[in-house]
């Protein structure tokens, strides 16, 4: 991840001030859409986080899995830049997330404090509402049935609950929580936090805080979906947790970008958690991670690759596959519903490489997309 940083110009510092947690209006989508394509499920979304505004674009993916663009959605709200980013400008996962139960698409606006829900029919959306994410500079969210928490990344860190009722998003003020990181540590980039997403069982909540604090926070819910007052910590010494994905009801595959590693940890009832096995992808910046059943795809933002790791005997084996280049600045990745085919963002020219996840876990590529606004973009979903 610092060698990224340094690769490049550093962008424009994320508005510090924090929103207002009033409700926000709801606003209508602009789209551009092709009627006469087919509505199937074969669709991709990636958002462009363009600090001028934010949008979704979408793509129908066809059955080979080559895309086409067919709309432009705007958000309503503004992208946001991290200090000291370059591919990544909002340096996490999650900031583009879909909700299968209500068949609902939430994006992150980092430079207006608002997250923007979307309804889904097919490769279509329809902009539904912003709320406020209660914080500064949301970055990622997460989805449990009806409950949804945000992660915000500036002044410090906070989380903020919501619960889905009849297709919108509803604050509960008392889901708020201050993650109590340093403010001022810098570069803002690397000193934010990355991910905010459930266990499998949605028992607990987990947040990553990269290099500020080097940690994995971990909230207990209860039934009703509300968070512990304050979360169990645990400190994994120079290693920059940054993006992660469940393993099984209680586990998380995640990725430390200090030494450029995929680990397997489990997490224990009491929150804390343990390593069980780890292996290092000898690349630079990895920092993104995706599943598809024994396999994982892990981005490396600052080797512009993609590594394949199979995984074995509930993640306690972890045998690297190879690598396969991107185009530069790789980052958030997704996979298409039927498994065959990955999608990842590349951040330095705003491109989405496609691949063919082949049976021995080896990626071909079978084109690009070019994203309107999209470079420094993250946040991407596959159907």
């Amino acid at each position: 991840m610092r060698r990224i940083l340094l690769t490049g110009v550093a962008a424009a510092t994320a508005l510090a001030a924090a929103a207002v947690c009033a409700p926000a209006a709801t606003a209508s989508a602009t789209a551009r859409a092709d009627d006469g394509r087919p509505h199937a499920h074969h669709a991709v979304f990636a958002q462009t986080n363009n600090p001028a505004g934010n949008q979704v674009v979408a793509y129908h993916r066809a059955d080979d899995g080559r895309l086409t663009q067919t709309a432009v959605y705007d958000t309503g709200g503004l992208g946001g830049v991290l200090q000291g980013s370059v591919a990544d400008h909002l340096a996490s996962q999650g900031s583009l997330t879909y909700d299968p139960e209500h068949a609902l698409l939430y994006a992150v606006n980092a430079g207006s404090n608002t997250v923007s829900v979307f309804s889904v029919d097919g490769d279509r959306l329809k902009l539904v509402e912003q709320v406020e994410s209660c914080g500064t500079f949301p970055v990622s969210v997460a989805v449990h049935g009806d409950v949804v928490y945000v992660l915000n990344a500036l002044n410090g860190g906070s989380i903020q609950g919501y619960r889905v009722m009849d297709g919108h998003l509803k604050r509960k003020a008392h889901w708020n929580r201050a993650l109590g990181l340093d403010p001022n540590a810098t570069p803002q980039f690397t000193n934010t936090p990355g991910q905010v997403g459930f266990l499998a069982d949605g028992s607990q909540l987990v947040v990553t805080t990269k290099a500020n604090g080097n940690a994995i926070d971990v909230f207990a819910l209860d039934s009703s979906g509300a968070p512990s007052d304050s979360p169990t910590v645990t400190t994994v010494p120079g290693a920059v947790p940054f993006g992660f994905v469940p393993n099984g009801r209680h586990g998380l595959f995640l990725t430390e970008a200090g030494p450029n590693m995929l680990a397997t940890f489990r997490v224990r009832a009491d929150g804390r958690a343990a390593e069980k096995a780890s292996v290092a992808t000898g690349q630079s910046a990895t920092c993104w991670v995706v599943a598809v059943g024994d396999l994982l795809f892990v981005s490396n933002a600052g080797s512009s690759t993609l590594t394949g790791i199979r995984t074995a005997d509930h993640g306690r084996q972890l045998t690297l596959l190879g690598n396969t280049p991107t185009d530069p600045g790789t980052t958030d990745s997704a996979v298409s519903s039927d498994g065959h085919h990955l999608y990842v963002q590349t951040g330095v020219n705003g491109i989405i490489d496609e691949f063919t996840i082949n049976d021995d876990g080896s990626l071909t590529p079978i084109g690009s997309q070019t994203v309107p606004g999209g470079v420094g973009g993250e946040g991407i979903v596959a159907f």
